[in-house]
């Protein structure tokens, strides 16, 4: 998987500028949130890996997703991999 994709990402209740998704910044989240939860560094990387890789192939087809989309894509492969980094990731709004 190279990565690059052209999906357009709708940002939270359209109050930004739409932007190109990018993979490092699901990346550094999904890895953020497997830290808070405790998960060993090289734990948390090969999550975050996994779960980039399953919105990326999920993305494939679609050329236009909102970050809400996202998150809630991220959520669900995360919760297989470690439920409490997928709680954190999913609350992050809420918790700030």
């Amino acid at each position: 998987m190279s990565g690059a994709t052209t999906t357009a990402i709708i940002k939270r209740k359209g109050q930004r500028p739409t932007e190109a998704f990018d993979r490092e910044k699901l990346h550094h989240s999904i890895v953020a949130a497997s830290l808070s939860a405790r998960a060993p560094e090289g734990q948390a990387d090969n999550i975050a890996y996994a779960v980039t890789n399953y919105v990326l192939e999920w993305l494939e087809s679609r050329p236009e997703v909102t970050s809400h989309d996202i998150r809630l894509v991220a959520t669900r492969h995360l919760r297989a991999h470690h439920p409490d980094a997928a709680y954190l990731y999913e609350q992050h709004r809420n918790i700030l």
